[in-house]
């Protein structure tokens, strides 16, 4: 039994065929779409390592069962830059030492772009641990991805502001 759907992966409209309906979203973008930025770590939703943003709502992708999210907009790590130039969280990851070896910054870095956009970083990096607390990092380096969500709060919030202006 093949299932259509569509998704907006990154900007892009794409029209899907899947062939089984226990395809997660994980499955589907590293798999079929070779989109391999999202990991999958311990595919059971405990790491973070798979986190992407659906309808600008962050989730483990490999919980969640592609065909139930039909029509939604998707953004990966690879959707986050713009012409070449880094998103601001990007950015702020690389200059704050917010990665060691790299593995779980994809998921760390659409974690945090999604709990800024969901206005609870709030300036606190007690409020910044929490609402991370689902990513994990096995190097340690919480305090760099820490001090680069408040920077990248810092640096979105000041580009708004200018926008308005």
């Amino acid at each position: 039994m093949n299932l259509s759907m569509t998704l907006t992966i990154n900007g892009e409209r794409r029209e899907i065929v899947l062939d089984d309906p226990r395809v997660t979203l994980l499955d589907l973008l590293r798999e079929r779409l070779h989109l391999t930025g999202a990991k999958k770590g311990c595919d059971r939703g405990q790491c973070g390592a798979c986190t992407i943003l659906v309808d600008g709502h962050r989730i483990n992708s490999c919980l969640a069962l592609a065909i139930s999210h039909d029509g939604a907009a998707i953004t990966t790590i690879e959707g986050l830059a713009e012409n070449g130039v880094l998103h601001p969280v990007q950015q702020a990851f690389i200059d704050h030492d917010g990665f060691q070896c790299g593995f779980c910054t994809p998921g760390q870095i659409m974690s945090a772009v999604g709990l800024i956009a969901e206005a609870q970083a709030m300036g606190d990096p007690e409020r910044i641990r929490e609402a991370m607390s689902g990513n994990l990092c096995r190097c340690g380096a919480y305090q760099g991805i820490t001090e680069a969500v408040l920077d990248a709060q810092g640096r979105l919030a000041g580009s708004k502001a200018e926008t308005a202006a």
